[in-house]
């Protein structure tokens, strides 16, 4: 959407002229119940920070934030205010609000790319604006204009254009927080609140690029459980994963899988791997060997990701293999895997996008051993960028770590037209 911004006195920039108001009081404009996007103030920074290194030790995860951020109020009296782009900065809060006792907070995980052509382009940003309604819906925080939000971030990104990396495997990550601000003490529907969205110059979630980690079997902590909000995106379900996280990188592994024991004996039922979804090819007994890539099913455990869903349809298209989301047993794969039946595992996510697996160590120590033919990955990541619509061959190798973070690499970076990639300038 193209806008015309009136200027202001003191670096305050307006989409809508706020009518004789001045900048000494923007905080205190009252909006209306909804989010507004032309009512967007945007003062400019006066201390622009240098940008750091474009390689992928320095831009580690979420280490470096530009230099505005986009910060919206709201009361339960008068509904949102003005949406404000401003300088990073600290949150003014009461020691008494909510988010720091109840964890009254919800947020998402977004992605913006620069591609070859110089664009700027968001993946799937609707399905993190639903998702971030249902979870703030979960938790009692307040509903908005998904699409006003939407607009609000990207002009956010026009504004830090300079900040996104055009190198493939570089982007800016978009963190959209609410949190409950009311000064109360007791436990009750919040009547405050605040969204804002940093932004965070980012290179490969693992910078050792496309090659396997291993997992911790995680058998006695569990990450979400039946009738929880392990399907929402809430600070919650983060925090308790931190220790057993620092167990598993003493026993040398990067990542928990998560596995909640359901009393059936079959090993319990595989949950998440740490922040990622997780996916098992494998292949069938009997004389078909039929391929089948399978993920636990959404069953209220699961958080529903982007990239998981993305997976999901890609695998689908690709038409030679059945694609499952069921429940999963942990005895399933260590017994699959025994016989040399997982052809592959990997984990997905925004940040990592797709990560192989090499390894389950169990919590006795032993280790099941998972197959990763960094060949075949190697063969589909030399691919053209742009080359594979349509181009599949027979005998080609078997990877799908491989083909699809080619695929969704072409479209990230705009190499493949896809209704997935939604354009920002």
């Amino acid at each position: 959407m193209a806008m015309r911004r009136q200027e202001y006195g003191r670096g305050f920039t307006s989409i809508r002229a706020l009518q004789q108001q001045s900048a000494e009081n923007i905080d205190n404009l009252s909006g209306p119940s909804n989010i507004i996007f032309e009512d967007l103030v945007y003062q400019r920074s006066r201390n622009f920070k240098a940008k750091p290194k474009l390689d992928a030790q320095t831009l580690k995860f979420g280490v470096f934030c530009t230099d505005h951020m986009l910060k919206i109020t709201w009361t339960e009296a008068h509904g949102w205010k003005a949406p404000l782009i401003n300088p990073v900065g600290p949150l003014p809060l009461h020691p008494c609000a909510q988010v720091l006792h109840y964890a009254i907070e919800c947020f998402e995980g977004m992605k913006a790319f620069r591609g070859k052509d110089g664009r700027v382009r968001l993946f799937r940003p609707d399905m993190n604006m639903d998702r971030l309604i249902r979870s703030a819906t979960r938790i009692g925080l307040p509903q908005f204009d998904k699409v006003a939000l939407l607009e609000c971030i990207k002009e956010l990104l026009r504004i830090e254009k300079d900040w996104i990396p055009s190198e493939e495997g570089f982007s800016i990550y978009i963190r959209p927080t609410m949190i409950a601000t009311d000064s109360l003490l007791g436990l009750a529907p919040t009547k405050e609140a605040m969204l804002f969205v940093v932004l965070s110059p980012v290179g490969p979630y693992f910078p050792s690029g496309l090659k396997p980690i291993r997992l911790f079997v995680d058998t006695k902590n569990a990450r979400a459980f039946p009738g929880g909000v392990g399907n929402n995106k809430v600070g919650g379900n983060y925090a308790p994963t931190i220790v057993p996280l620092k167990q598993a990188a003493e026993r040398g592994c990067s990542q928990v899988l998560y596995v909640l024991q359901d009393g059936l004996g079959k090993g319990g039922l595989v949950g998440e791997a740490g922040a990622m979804n997780v996916f098992f090819l494998i292949r069938s007994r009997g004389l078909n060997e039929e391929l089948e890539l399978v993920t636990p099913a959404l069953d209220g455990t699961i958080l529903p990701g982007v990239t998981r869903d993305s997976v999901l349809r890609l695998s689908r298209s690709f038409g030679n293999m059945k694609v499952s989301e069921r429940q999963l047993h942990f005895q399933e794969i260590e017994d699959a895997a025994s016989e040399g039946l997982v052809i592959e595992a990997f984990g997905t996510g925004t940040a990592c996008m797709i990560q192989p697996i090499s390894g389950l160590v169990k919590e006795d120590g032993s280790e099941i051993s998972l197959k990763f033919d960094s060949k075949a990955a190697e063969y589909w990541l030399q691919k053209l960028p742009g080359s594979l619509i349509n181009s599949s061959k027979d005998n080609e190798p078997i990877s799908l770590c491989g083909r699809l973070t080619r695929e969704l690499l072409d479209i990230y970076y705009g190499y493949t037209e896809h209704t997935w990639s939604v354009a920002v300038d």
